[in-house]
């Protein structure tokens, strides 16, 4: 299962490079992943610090994190 949620982070992560930022359901959609695995993805890079989340109006937005 580890070795899932790592591969995950990093279909995530590229996503992120190439659009920089995106909501929970696109991510999701674009994915084609369960969303328990996509949200441990996420949890994962943000607990590394590369992800940024924020809700707003009820929806989850992920933010590429800028070093």
């Amino acid at each position: 299962m580890i070795t899932e949620i790592g591969i995950v982070a990093g279909e995530i992560w590229q996503y992120l490079e190439k659009y920089n930022e995106t909501t929970l359901e696109n991510l999701l959609e674009a994915t084609k992943r369960d969303r328990d695995i996509v949200i441990m993805g996420l949890g994962w890079l943000a607990r590394e610090g590369h992800i940024i989340l924020k809700k707003e109006d009820g929806e989850y937005y992920i933010t590429l994190r800028k070093k």
